[in-house]
């Protein structure tokens, strides 16, 4: 998995590429926390991303809490089979999915 970070004042993008496993998914973690500090807007690419798992997903899940108290957190160019397991765990329920 790669990850490439976009910095523009207030706002971060990340853009995932490869698999998000339990074998990548500390490094992502890792990212988005030294990355998300103060700032108001947090943009997820997934346009490269092939696959994640539940760890990848409950990354996800506390970015999105950490995001909802400082401004928003938004998953762009989901993949479709990105975007099912998305569904499935309820996951589009509670992110913002553009």
């Amino acid at each position: 998995m790669t990850i490439d970070i976009a910095k523009d004042k207030n706002k971060v993008t990340m853009t995932f590429s490869g698999r998000i496993d339990t074998s990548t998914a500390p490094k992502m973690e890792a990212t988005v926390k030294d990355n998300i500090a103060g700032i108001t807007e947090l943009i997820m690419d997934m346009k490269q991303l092939e696959y994640i798992s539940s760890a990848g997903l409950r990354i996800l899940l506390s970015a999105q809490k950490i995001m909802k108290k400082q401004g928003s957190m938004t998953l762009i160019n989901v993949p479709d089979n990105i975007m099912e397991i998305l569904e499935i765990t309820g996951f589009t329920e509670i992110l913002t999915i553009l």
